[in-house]
C-alpha cells in the first residue's frame, strides 16, 4: 500500500516530504566511517531545503566543524508550503507570509552562539533567528538573503539561474528532491561532474535517464533505510487522506514509504562487501526458497540468460548472464559483478538491454524477461566479474 501511495503522490505532484534527522545521520555516518575526510574542504549545496525547517541544513550546520566543511549553502523554495508556515516561528510577519519568500543562506563558519561552551542545534536555531531579524532590518545579514527567481522559474526552483549558479560553485549536492522531478533533478546535478546524496523512488533505477548511470558506476545506491522503511515528515497542512492506514502516523505527522532509497556517488563500505553465495548445486540442495530448492534454474524465452528470482540465490559457479531482481542493487558490489543491462518494459526501445542476446517475444512488452511463457518483473542483467 505504501508503494501505491508513493505512485499517487508522484502523479499528483503532492510530494512534499521532509527528511528526519535520524535518517540523515545514519546515512551520512556510513560515508564518514568509510572516509573521514569525505566532506573536508567541500562546499555542500542543499537545494530546496529551507534553513529554518530543513534537517539537512541543521544537521550539516551542527557538524560544520566536525566534517571540516568549506561552505554550506541552503536554498528554500517560494512555493513550498513549509516556507509560508514556518515564518510565524520567527516573529509576526503577516505581509511576508502572504507574498511568500525564498531564502539563501551561505555559511563559511559556525560558532558557539550562546557561549555556553557547546555548539549544538540550539546555537544553529538562535543564529538563524538573529540573521532573520537582521535581514528585515537596516542592518542586513551577511549570510541570509532572499532569492528572486527569473523569468522562467520561481525563487528557489533548482532550475533557476540563481540556484544553478550555486550548484556550479558547489562540490556536493544533498537533498530530498521532489519525486515528480527526480529525472530532471539528476540531470541538473550531473553526477559525472558533481558528487551527490539524494533520496528517490527505488523504481527510478529502471528509468532510461538513471539506469545507465548505475550501470557505468557513475552513481549507485546508498545505505538502505532501516528495515526498508523510510519515514518522512509532512507539512502541517498536507492532505493526509490519500494515505492508507498504517502509512500515515498522525501522532508524529510522518508518512512511511518502503519504495525509496538513497542515490549517491560517494563511496561507502557496504558497496564493497562481497555477497556470500552458494554454488549451483548447493542452491538447489540447500536454498531457503522453494522456487530454487530441488529445481533447476530456468532460462529466459527471450534472453540468453538464466532467471535468478532472489539475490541470495545467485550461483557462484555460473559464468553466463543472469537476470536478478532490481533489489540486487542494494547489495551490488562492482568488484564482484558487472551490470550488463536491464530487462524491463521498453528497455529494448530505450537501449538499456546492453549486448545481451535477445529474441523478440510478444509477451515481453519490449524487454521484460519471459520464462516459460510468464512475463517477469524488471530484472537487472548481470555477469560475474572476471
Amino acid at each position: 500500500m505504501a508503494n501505491q501511495n508513493l505512485t499517487k503522490a508522484k502523479r499528483a505532484k503532492k510530494d512534499e516530504f521532509y527528511t528526519r534527522w535520524e535518517e540523515i545521520e545514519k546515512e551520512v555516518n556510513a560515508y564518514i566511517e568509510y572516509n573521514k575526510d569525505v566532506f573536508r574542504n567541500k562546499t555542500i549545496l542543499l537545494p530546496a531545503d529551507d534553513p529554518f525547517e530543513s534537517n539537512f541544513f541543521k544537521y550539516f550546520a551542527v557538524h560544520f566543524n566536525d566534517y571540516g566543511l568549506k561552505k554550506l549553502i541552503a536554498t528554500s523554495y517560494d512555493s513550498s508550503p513549509v516556507v509560508n508556515q514556518q515564518l510565524s516561528l520567527f516573529g509576526d510577519e503577516e505581509e511576508e507570509k502572504k507574498t511568500g519568500k525564498a531564502y539563501k543562506i551561505e555559511l563559511t563558519h559556525v560558532e558557539d552562539f550562546d557561549h555556553d561552551g557547546v555548539f549544538n542545534i540550539k546555537d544553529v536555531e538562535n543564529f538563524l533567528l538573529s540573521e532573520k531579524m537582521k535581514l528585515n532590518s537596516s542592518v542586513g545579514s551577511n549570510v541570509l538573503s532572499y532569492l528572486h527567481g527569473d523569468d522562467k522559474y520561481v525563487p528557489g526552483d533548482f532550475r533557476s539561474k540563481e540556484v544553478t549558479s550555486l550548484r556550479d560553485e558547489s562540490d556536493i549536492i544533498i537533498t530530498n528532491p521532489p519525486f515528480s522531478l527526480f529525472r530532471e533533478f539528476i540531470k541538473w546535478v550531473n553526477p559525472k561532474e558533481k558528487e551527490l546524496l539524494v533520496i528517490g523512488s527505488f523504481n527510478a533505477v529502471t528509468y532510461k535517464e538513471i539506469f545507465p548511470l548505475l550501470q557505468e558506476n557513475i552513481m549507485w545506491l546508498g545505505v538502505p533505510f532501516q528495515s526498508g522503511n523510510a519515514y518522512f515528515y509532512l507539512p502541517k497542512e498536507a492532505d493526509t487522506s490519500r494515505f492508507a492506514k498504517g502509512v500515515y502516523d498522525p501522532e508524529n505527522n510522518t508518512v512511511k514509504f518502503r519504495n525509496v532509497c538513497w542515490f549517491t556517488n560517494l563511496d561507502h563500505g557496504r558497496r564493497h562487501a562481497p555477497l556470500s553465495l552458494m554454488s549451483f548445486a548447493d542452491n538447489i540442495k540447500f536454498s531457503k526458497h522453494k522456487q530454487i530448492k530441488g529445481h533447476e534454474y530456468l532460462k529466459y524465452d527471450n534472453y540468453d540468460a538464466i532467471e535468478v528470482p532472489f539475490t541470495d540465490a545467485i550461483p557462484t559457479d555460473y559464468d553466463g548472464i543472469m537476470g536478478v531482481p532490481i533489489s540486487f542493487l542494494d547489495k551490488y558490489n562492482p568488484d564482484q559483478f558487472v551490470i550488463e543491462g536491464l530487462a524491463a518494459g521498453n528497455s529494448r526501445k530505450t537501449g538499456l538491454y546492453g549486448d545481451v542476446k535477445y529474441t523478440p517475444n510478444k509477451l515481453d512488452r519490449g524487454g521484460c524477461g519471459v520464462v516459460q511463457g510468464e512475463r517477469k518483473y524488471a530484472r537487472i542483467l548481470i555477469k560475474k566479474k572476471e
